[in-house]
């Protein structure tokens, strides 16, 4: 809405748009370039059919911008430096000095000005656009960091277990200890990541677009304003007078539309603004002043600075107070007259307003795309370490177990089946690990039960599973074979005396129990098996949690044991067991 205003802003003047015909289809040619849904027509036959039309349609202007938007970045200003300089002999006038500096002046600023909207606008639907293609990518970048760190610490760890595997039985002591190491680093809370950045670069693109464009606008202003003072035939001193206001009232437009972070007022907002209004209206309450251009500064000012609640109101103030001062004026302005610099006041306004706004709106997408960026990697974060800790905490207990019964089995053939299970369990560990950064590791209910059998067999526990894990398929299944592994792990780790484990799957709901006396952990954050706390209940429970189901664990009611249930939606309470 800002791009149209201020286009539409610029060609509506007088002696250009109503004389000349060929300001029509030069404007609706403008709003073509300019506005995001028509960009695609942004190209050479436009930049052409403008070429033709500038002559006659008496705003170089639009041409200037066009060919900022068009050609690359080492042609583009030779050519808007060309198109400028044509400006001049070709603005309506007496020929005067005052006449070709004005007409150089408007094509420098209309073509900057329009430059910086239309790109402004392009970049807030760019990154409107592609919010969620940098979370994207930087979940992508987070998983191969991942990968490569996981792969340099727990890859190197399940390697050595395997070549210990190999060696026999008197390796079997290192293979534990290798094996007991990588359980607690995984079992450990995962180390704090620093937070990421947003994607805003220190000299923010807005920044550095804006920047020049707002002090080139106000420069150009003042030059022509001043050339206009000069050739007023008035005093000298009123002239200086006039000047030092005039640059007074620009300079801390300047001050005001620099680009800031959204909600943050410039320093000294009250003095600057107070003393901007008072020198404006001042030159606009003189006799003999020049036009009332200075107020749409201050307007422009009001805009940017106050609340929007009051800005509007204000600002609508002061261009009703200027439209009064000018209709009373003794020079015989008229109601046209008025109407004319009216409009310019508008206009000025609606530049340096749309300026500030769209460059804040800029920063903010930007940061607001950083940060869903850096929330979907922290997302990620948590997903792998959940990944890490549920499903290689399981193999890597298992590994351990394997490794002890195969220290304590006086028959060398036992031992060694049992070196060459660890060996299996660290292979399937490794090809787990590596399937983590990506989309995540499928596992198989059925599969993990029948290793739950294999497993807790080994280490003495009979296992009694009630209901048919080949029944359960999709999402819950997943999430019941990582509870069954959470289960398990805790009975080899925290289970002392454990002889039985009863595990029952059911529509929506899956209970494991087992009749070991409660270890608690040696230290916070390892496993999940004491009360509520520790990192394996807290992974399990936001599993159950994104499912929309519910995990429960403590003590059995009756009894000695442990029991672990995940319930989904209205599941039944299993009977018995």
């Amino acid at each position: 809405m800002i791009l149209v205003v201020v286009v539409l802003g610029f060609a509506f003047e007088p002696g250009v748009v109503l004389p000349r015909p060929a300001a029509v289809p030069m404007l609706l040619l403008q709003l073509a370039i300019c506005l995001p849904s028509t960009r695609r027509l942004r190209g050479a036959w436009t930049l052409a059919a403008q070429i033709l039309l500038m002559p006659w349609s008496g705003l170089p202007g639009f041409l200037g911008a066009s060919v900022l938007l068009v050609f690359e970045r080492r042609l583009r200003w030779a050519l808007f430096t060309v198109v400028v300089l044509a400006a001049g002999p070709l603005a309506s006038g007496d020929g005067s000095v005052h006449s070709v500096l004005n007409g150089i002046g408007n094509a420098l600023a209309h073509g900057l000005v329009l430059y910086a909207l239309t790109r402004l606008t392009d970049l807030y639907t760019e990154l409107r656009a592609t919010r969620g293609a940098l979370a994207r990518a930087r979940v992508a970048a987070e998983r191969e960091r991942a990968g490569r760190d996981l792969d340099a610490v727990l890859g190197a760890a399940l390697a050595e277990i395997t070549r210990l595997a190999g060696q026999g039985t008197r390796a079997a002591r290192e293979l534990v200890t290798v094996a007991r190491a990588a359980t607690e680093r995984v079992r450990a809370a995962p180390p704090a990541q620093s937070a990421d950045g947003t994607d805003v670069p220190a000299g923010d693109l807005a920044h550095r677009l804006v920047w020049p464009i707002v002090v080139a606008t106000h420069v150009e202003y003042l030059i022509v304003g001043t050339v206009f003072l000069l050739g007023a035939g008035m005093p000298g001193g009123r002239v200086a007078a006039y000047a030092a206001a005039l640059a007074a009232v620009v300079g801390l437009q300047a001050y005001h539309s620099l680009p800031r972070p959204p909600g943050v007022r410039p320093p000294y907002v009250a003095w600057t603004l107070g003393a901007q209004l008072t020198v404006a209206l001042g030159v606009l309450a003189a006799p003999d002043g020049p036009y009332p251009q200075p107020v749409g500064f201050a307007a422009a000012s009001v805009l940017i600075v106050l609340p929007g609640r009051t800005a509007w109101p204000a600002a609508g103030a002061l261009t009703a107070l200027a439209a009064i001062a000018m209709l009373l004026r003794t020079d015989g302005l008229g109601a046209h007259g008025t109407a004319v610099l009216l409009l310019d006041i508008v206009v000025i306004a609606s530049v340096f307003y749309g300026l500030a706004l769209l460059s804040g709106l800029v920063r903010q997408v930007r940061e607001a795309r950083g940060a869903l960026a850096s929330l979907a990697v922290a997302r990620e974060r948590r997903r792998i370490a959940r990944d890490v800790h549920d499903l290689l905490g399981y193999g890597l207990s298992a590994i351990a177990l394997k490794g002890e019964l195969a220290l304590r089995d006086p028959d060398r053939e036992r031992a060694g089946r049992h070196l060459a299970d660890a060996a299996a369990l660290a292979d399937q560990a490794l090809t787990d690990l590596r399937a983590i950064p990506g989309e995540g590791v499928g596992i198989s209910l059925a599969e993990e039960v029948a290793s739950a059998r294999e497993v807790l067999a080994a280490a003495g526990v009979a296992v009694r599973v009630r209901g048919e894990a080949d029944e359960v398929e999709g999402m819950p299944e997943a999430l019941f074979a990582t509870v069954l592994r959470e289960a398990v792990t805790n009975v080899l780790r925290h289970a002392a005396g454990a002889r039985r484990c009863e595990v029952y799957v059911g529509p929506g709901l899956l209970r494991v129990a087992d009749d070991g006396r409660v270890v608690p952990p040696p230290s916070r954050g390892e496993g999940g098996r004491a009360g509520t706390g520790g990192n394996g209940l807290r992974n399990l429970r936001e599993r159950a949690t994104a499912l929309g189901g519910v995990l429960e664990a403590g003590p059995a009611p009756h009894g000695r044991g442990y029991v672990l249930t995940v319930r989904l939606e209205s599941a039944p309470v299993p009977v018995g067991g």
